[in-house]
């Protein structure tokens, strides 16, 4: 399942966005395609937004 839209201009929470990255890993069974990997990366981002920090510091 895709991450949740939320309105223009606002950040999901951390535990959100949490929550879909371990939706990620489970459906991926633990290995990423590429696809996958690109999706995983956009969640880091948004992850990192939402708690405040950098995404860098949250891989």
């Amino acid at each position: 399942m895709p991450p949740t839209p939320c309105p223009s201009g606002s950040v999901r929470s951390a535990a959100m966005v949490n929550e879909d990255i371990r939706d990620l890993w489970q459906r991926s069974g633990g290995h990423l395609s590429s696809e996958d990997e690109e999706e995983y990366q956009r969640l880091l981002v948004e992850w990192a937004a939402a708690t405040g920090g950098s995404a860098r510091s949250a891989a």
